[in-house]
């Protein structure tokens, strides 16, 4: 390391996403960057910066043309690494889909699927989440247990996530296995090679749909892929597998872990849990936010400075690599008072949840959506719930998401509305084919009917 080198990569801080001591600590970690270095250098993986306060994410957004999400894992431009830090030992020979490039390639993507994932055609699936919400919850509602993670926040996402791909709902459990354990499962895990086999069987799949709908077109994200073109040329497949496989893992684990995390804290706090239900008309999108603050499921991004540069006062060189903490810049008090309290009414809720930018999550609308629907449901069919504190699971390390394996709960049984979920799904698909439902805003607007 240089002289420079050394001047310039100032403060210095141990930093270790992926250790168990920071979700453990994640609180005192935070706290100690906010009130002594927003910006540091650590040199864990190879070194790399670190923007913890909500002021340095913010300059570093209105940098970005400085920045770079690329992964080049052919070697093809600049060798950037993408987004994960370290970059990841498998997959290597695909990349994280339209996260992983810069504009204009990025652009491309995101105006492909833009009419697919907007606030208006989110509205027209809410029959859709609500049907498949209430058959998981039948499921379970006679017997008053329940695993909020196991039989409703894994189901709700992942059927969901593919009746908008266009993939048959029934696929939904071949999907969700390498989802969620492809991110909470340690690299060394005896359970590793069942996960990758299991990753490796939904890639597949994933590519078996595009070749499906190139030759019997279908509705959905899976065409509007297959169909589209960048400067009048298709994207590689591998390419197109890696966005479809983005769009799976951002529709899938984020959302159980928001919504498992939630149900937890109000489980915890049911004087909170009460009036959040009997005020829902004007607290339930407060709420929402709240928990995407708090609880951030993604809890950051990485970049690679692309030209030499000063940002939010510190000097970089290009090849930097930079780690944006979401979900610390969400516990700054410079922004937000009293940062670890739950303040389900909080005004002004500016969080970084969902990124900033250009790579903003496409699919915010969905989170909001599924999450709030799956809660109402609750606070509705299993008002009194009280979640197992020892039962429940949270993943070992939250360096990709903050999320939840299990979270068991019990509750005063009610009745059953109506069928369980293999049947409700065999209707829901016959609902999809007939109605087109993952149609494009553009083309369908009507609201699913569903019944």
């Amino acid at each position: 390391m240089t002289d420079d080198d050394e001047t310039r990569k100032h403060p210095r801080v141990h930093f270790d996403r992926h250790a168990h001591e920071y979700r453990d600590r994640f609180e005192e970690e935070t706290r100690s960057f906010h009130e002594g270095c927003p910006l540091a250098w650590s040199d864990t993986y190879g070194g790399h910066w670190v923007a913890a306060g909500n002021r340095e994410l913010l300059a570093f957004a209105r940098a970005q043309e400085k920045l770079s999400n690329d992964h080049d894992v052919h070697g093809e431009r600049r060798g950037y690494q993408g987004i994960n830090i370290p970059a990841p030992a498998r997959g290597r020979g695909i990349r994280g889909g339209f996260l992983e490039m810069d504009p204009p390639e990025q652009r491309a993507y995101r105006n492909a699927l833009n009419p697919y994932l907007s606030p208006a055609a989110i509205a027209r699936w809410i029959p859709f989440i609500d049907e498949v919400a209430r058959a998981c919850l039948d499921e379970r509602i006679e017997s008053g247990r329940i695993d909020f993670v196991d039989d409703l926040a894994n189901i709700v996402p992942a059927v969901f996530t593919l009746a908008m791909m266009g993939i048959p709902l029934k696929k939904w459990e071949l999907y969700n296995e390498p989802a969620h354990a492809g991110v909470y499962t340690p690299p060394h895990s005896p359970d590793m090679a069942r996960v990758i086999e299991a990753h490796m069987a939904m890639i597949k799949d994933i590519g078996a749909t595009l070749h499906e709908v190139r030759a019997n077109p279908r509705p959905g994200l899976a065409d509007a892929l297959a169909r589209m073109e960048i400067d009048g040329e298709a994207p590689s497949d591998g390419d197109l597998v890696g966005a479809l496989a983005l769009l799976i893992g951002g529709g899938f684990d984020t959302t159980t872990a928001l919504t498992a995390h939630a149900l937890e804290w109000l489980s915890q706090h049911p004087g909170e849990r009460d009036r959040l239900s009997r005020e829902r008309a004007t607290l339930l999108d407060s709420a929402t936010e709240e928990f995407l603050r708090y609880f951030t499921p993604a809890p950051g991004d990485g970049r690679t400075v692309a030209e030499d540069c000063e940002i939010a006062g510190k000097e970089f060189r290009e090849g930097d690599r930079l780690w944006l903490s979401w979900a610390m810049a969400n516990r700054d008090p410079a922004v937000f008072p009293d940062p670890d309290h739950v303040d389900l009414a909080r005004p002004g809720n500016r969080h970084t949840a969902f990124g900033l930018g250009i790579h903003r999550c496409i699919g915010s609308n969905v989170a909001r959506t599924v999450f709030k629907r799956m809660l109402l449901q609750v606070l509705d069919r299993a008002p009194d719930f009280v979640c197992d504190p020892e039962g429940a699971v949270h993943y070992e390390t939250i360096g990709v998401i903050q999320g939840m394996r299990h979270l068991p709960a019990t509750f005063t049984p009610g009745p059953r509305l109506g069928p369980g979920l293999e049947e409700t799904l065999v209707t829901l698909q016959r609902v999809c084919d007939e109605q087109g439902l993952a149609e494009p805003v553009t083309v369908r607007k009507a609201e699913a009917k569903v019944r």
